[in-house]
């Protein structure tokens, strides 16, 4: 898999699909989440995505995370789809 994946740790269980995504972007983003949320998760097919562009489609990137946090990783995702992730429009900048 790709850099900045978390270690497969055997403890956890098999990695199990969450989500699956035709942007590899869109993945990697989540991932980050799951990961600043102390959930380990990894990314896969994003390569064969970007090289096979045509193939998105039946080729989706995957977000994988440990079965045995399945449930906790769910609770990132719903968050992450509330906003709790995002950062304000209406803020200043700092200054400088």
């Amino acid at each position: 898999m790709d850099e900045g994946n978390s270690p497969y740790d055997p403890a956890g269980g098999d990695w199990k699909t969450l989500v699956t995504f035709f942007s590899p972007t869109e993945a990697f983003l989540l991932r980050g989440c799951l990961q600043a949320g102390g959930v380990p998760a990894a990314v896969a097919d994003a390569h064969l995505v970007q090289t096979h562009t045509l193939l998105a489609g039946a080729i989706p990137v995957r977000v994988l995370v440990p079965e045995h946090r399945f449930a906790e990783a769910e609770a990132v995702v719903a968050a992450f789809q509330r906003g709790d992730f995002s950062l304000p429009d209406d803020e200043a900048p700092p200054p400088d």
